[in-house]
């Protein structure tokens, strides 16, 4: 699932293509996508793309003043196309495209866009046509931004004294914090030596101070890692950056310890027994306690 550095990073990609070019046309195949009928889609053909945003993990095209804004959900994703003038117009099916947008011909007749897919049965990626980003509910709902200025420690340490729940939990929740899902939750507790199912409320001023740390610097590294790269490229540069999650049966990089897994209906998390819990193992999903 793209996170915040991939949505923030895709973002800048678009900044560097998009931004400044008219948009020629918007395709809707996979109609169940399209989450807004009013403006409709069509409306966008013709308006320039002025400025490109992220919202947690939501990321907002604003064209002269109508915004499409995106969810790539779990199996999403965008892909930039160079040309399109040759592609014919798309149709509804089975495959994984669900959006094209084309933009105009360039001086040289090239005429680029992107194609948002989805692979999978699942089919989650939304797309919303609003006049204000705060239209979208996913966006008008979320907590505050952990790379902005006012995500202080002390802003932190007011959400985990609020909360019961467990503190993996807790940094997923959008309502909470923007833009951590399940791959970099794992990532930041692995940093800040944390059980994924230590209580928020219980973390000491010190602990706190750690967590926020360590939620600062693994967004912002594996922002910059993906500085620069083409979109085709930020897959492969967010595994690759990667400690802990999804990396069950190798080895932790810092203390050497078999990087272990709990697993849920529909998702896991991995962790360093070592680092993490004290060397202990982490109990079956159902019990979510350490084993004695």
């Amino acid at each position: 699932m793209p996170e915040l550095p991939e949505v923030e990073s895709l973002a800048e990609f678009l900044r560097e293509r998009a931004v400044g070019r008219t948009i020629a046309a918007v395709e809707v195949v996979a109609f169940h996508a399209l989450k807004t009928f009013n403006p409709p889609a069509s409306a966008l053909g013709g308006l320039t793309v002025t400025s490109v945003s992220r919202h947690g993990k939501f990321l907002d095209l604003d064209c002269d003043g109508l915004h499409f804004v995106t969810h790539l959900a779990r199996a999403g994703w965008l892909r930039w196309r160079d040309d399109l003038s040759a592609a014919k117009p798309v149709r509804p099916g089975k495959g994984p495209l669900a959006v094209r947008v084309r933009l105009a011909p360039d001086d040289s007749g090239m005429a680029p866009g992107f194609d948002l897919t989805e692979a999978g049965t699942q089919k989650r990626l939304a797309v919303y046509v609003v006049k204000n980003p705060d239209e979208v509910p996913g966006v008008a709902s979320l907590g505050p931004d952990p790379l902005a200025a006012d995500f202080t420690p002390e802003a932190l340490g007011e959400i985990l004294r609020a909360s019961r729940t467990q503190i993996k939990g807790l940094l997923r929740d959008q309502k909470v914090i923007a833009g951590i899902g399940n791959a970099y939750s794992d990532e930041v507790l692995h940093v800040a030596k944390m059980s994924p199912f230590k209580i928020s409320a219980t973390l000491t001023d010190a602990q706190v101070a750690d967590l926020h740390e360590a939620i600062v610097t693994t967004l912002r590294d594996a922002v910059e890692r993906a500085h620069g790269l083409a979109a085709k490229d930020l897959k492969a540069e967010k595994k690759s950056g990667l400690r802990v999650h999804g990396r069950t049966g190798e080895k932790c990089e810092v203390c050497g310890d078999t990087i272990r897994e709990v697993s849920f209906a529909d998702s896991s998390l991995q962790y360093c027994p070592t680092c993490q819990t004290g060397g202990k193992p982490l109990a079956d999903r159902r019990l979510s306690k350490l084993l004695k």
